[in-house]
């Protein structure tokens, strides 16, 4: 009888880049402004990525582009968002139970709080240019800084799994 052995290893490995990416930009003109640097042609995503915590749920948008040619798939990742919450505040004086809203900023890595967005590379590929692209992403003037990020040293990687 042969036995048959997984090495749970495997599945450890991190198999895409990420990109840090300051901006001021709003998501779908830095998504814009990607596309005419880069060969990729990102587009709204449907899928969304949900975060819950106490305060309530969001949503961080999401921008895709699957490069079947070169089995690449882009992601564009927004890191920062706001959850809106209600607090009631019991006085005694003639406001007493009223209620406020309550904006609370949620990250998708926190550990990564000033960054504003991600560029995810998923590529099986070894050879993949990321200091090219890095050079053409330095090219758009609206980016204050674009960088790579260590992917080992992320506490919340689980959040980048979609």
């Amino acid at each position: 009888m042969a036995i048959h052995k997984l090495d749970l290893d495997e599945f450890d490995e991190i198999d895409y880049y990420l990109i840090a990416i300051h901006t001021t930009l709003e998501d779908y003109r830095l998504a814009y402004f990607i596309n005419q640097h880069l060969p990729i042609n990102l587009s709204k995503s449907k899928d969304e990525i949900h975060i819950s915590i106490k305060e309530g749920e969001t949503q961080f948008s999401r921008f895709y582009f699957d490069d079947e040619d070169n089995f690449i798939s882009w992601n564009l990742i927004q890191n920062k968002n706001e959850v809106i919450g209600k607090k009631e505040i019991i006085n005694q004086d003639l406001f007493s139970n009223s209620t406020q809203e309550v904006a609370t900023k949620v990250f998708l890595l926190p550990e990564l709080k000033k960054v504003d967005y991600f560029l995810k590379i998923e590529s099986d590929e070894d050879d993949l240019k990321i200091n090219e692209i890095l050079t053409k992403l330095k090219t758009i003037k609206s980016l204050s800084t674009v960088y790579v990020v260590d992917t080992e040293t992320i506490k919340s990687k689980n959040n980048l799994i979609f």
